[in-house]
């Protein structure tokens, strides 16, 4: 092959290349063109049915590993035992943590030196009747639980109620989207997709509806101070995008 014909040759394939490219990127282009996406949200409040509580033990620095692991068994039998009693099942105690730790101190003439051992053990609860969150915290004090806390409230079957609020955040879309293109003149065409976005909340929002106040019993009988939990409302919010064709 002259070398003409070849410089033609290549010549006329880049120019069919370019052809093609400015054909998909108009296409592509035009397409984007003739698409516009709104999103809209939706939430349905309800009363929580499940509270999530952490209870733990934490022991006193003993000289053996022994020691500190026999102590924080013998308090966490009896911390598991009261719970039984109120009617915690076995299903909802999880242990979330356990360490054994050496525990040092330090001083100018010796430097760093072993002291002894330390256990830590966690249990995450599920409290299905909320009437014995109460009754939770102070049995298992008073067995021997010295870290109580980050009590939250969840829903044990949302799927109703994400259901009643991705209707509305489909709605609040469509309402969106029509006002949009009545204020700006875009005539709208059909819905070419749904897209339900993902919602994360902060985690610090699902305390944010907790609050405890303290009930005390009567001391003088003998009784415990038994705290009060509110659950309150839990929000549960879908968000959706909805993305038209433009006429």
């Amino acid at each position: 092959m002259k070398k003409g014909t070849l410089f033609l040759t290549i010549v006329g394939i880049l120019a069919v290349s370019g052809i093609v490219m400015m054909s998909l990127w108009t296409t592509n282009r035009s397409n984007n063109e003739d698409r516009f996406s709104v999103i809209g949200s939706g939430s349905v409040y309800a009363k929580a049915d499940i509270a999530n509580i952490q209870v733990g033990f934490r022991s006193g620095v003993k000289k053996t590993a022994a020691e500190a692991t026999t102590d924080a068994t013998t308090k966490m039998n009896e911390i598991i035992k009261a719970l039984k009693k109120l009617g915690i099942e076995d299903k909802d105690i999880k242990t979330s943590d356990y360490n054994l730790n050496p525990s040092y101190k330090w001083t100018e003439a010796r430097g760093q030196e072993l002291t002894g051992y330390e256990v830590y053990q966690n249990l995450t609860l599920k409290v299905r009747d909320l009437d014995k969150i109460g009754d939770v915290i102070a049995r298992t004090t008073e067995q021997g639980a010295n870290q109580v806390g980050n009590v939250s409230f969840t829903i044990d079957d949302e799927y109703e109620l994400k259901n009643q609020a991705r209707e509305m955040a489909i709605e609040k879309a469509k309402e969106k989207a029509e006002l949009i293109a009545k204020q700006s003149g875009m005539k709208l065409g059909k819905i070419k997709s749904v897209y339900e976005n993902a919602v994360t909340e902060p985690e610090m929002m699902r305390y944010s509806n907790a609050k405890m106040t303290l009930a005390v019993a009567d001391q003088a009988a003998g009784g415990l101070a038994t705290p009060t939990i509110q659950s309150g409302q839990n929000e549960v919010k879908v968000e959706v995008t909805l993305v038209y064709e433009v006429k």
